[in-house]
């Protein structure tokens, strides 16, 4: 369907596993899975991200978050990601790639999440690992960056073992939890 192509891929956005974990792109079907996982994660993903709008967890809310997923991917702007676990086919989390800028930059942005009773299990890796495969294989691009809290142990461990390089501190640079909060950067080039 030509209105689910990115102008710079020839297909939509492939599904991508390994022996632990499947990233696909999400659709409606997932509705229930996701919400009771955020719901259930909501505590342990607050003090990570930005405030949750009231009605985030709604139907409604989803399918909207379904439409602009699909129009970023065609629009060439982001690519997100669900994981899976392999074997059992529950959501465990999800990832993208946002902020994806072409021309003499060829450079996206990783952003993830992980439910609460998945972290530090290396689903995480595997999926990042995955997508980076993507990013710099089937879209070409040159550079993926990431940010974090400076007190986000886990984060930090993970971009590390993923081959990221932390590259600086951007003071007041994200809205996490109410607050505009530093982080510390990070990126991973090709090759």
């Amino acid at each position: 369907m030509a209105f689910l192509r990115s102008p710079f891929a020839s297909d939509p956005p492939p599904s991508l596993r390994d022996d632990r974990v499947l990233i696909r792109t999400p659709d409606m079907g997932d509705y229930e899975q996701w919400a009771a996982l955020r719901a259930e994660s909501r505590d342990f993903l607050a003090p990570w991200e930005p405030v949750w709008p009231v009605n985030d967890l709604t139907r409604t809310a989803y399918r909207s978050r379904i439409r602009q997923y699909w129009r970023d991917i065609d629009d060439d702007a982001a690519y997100p990601y669900f994981i899976f676990d392999r074997h059992s086919e529950v959501l465990v989390g999800a990832l993208t790639l946002a902020n994806v800028r072409r021309g003499v930059a060829q450079a996206g942005t990783l952003g993830y999440w992980i439910g609460c009773p998945f972290a530090r299990q290396g689903y995480m890796t595997a999926a990042v690992r995955l997508l980076l495969q993507l990013s710099f294989g089937h879209l070409g691009l040159h550079r993926v960056e990431a940010a974090c809290l400076p007190h986000n142990t886990a984060s930090i461990a993970l971009l590390g073992n993923c081959g990221f390089q932390r590259e600086g501190l951007a003071r007041g640079y994200l809205k996490i939890a109410g607050t505009w909060q530093d982080h510390l950067l990070f990126a991973r080039l090709a090759g």
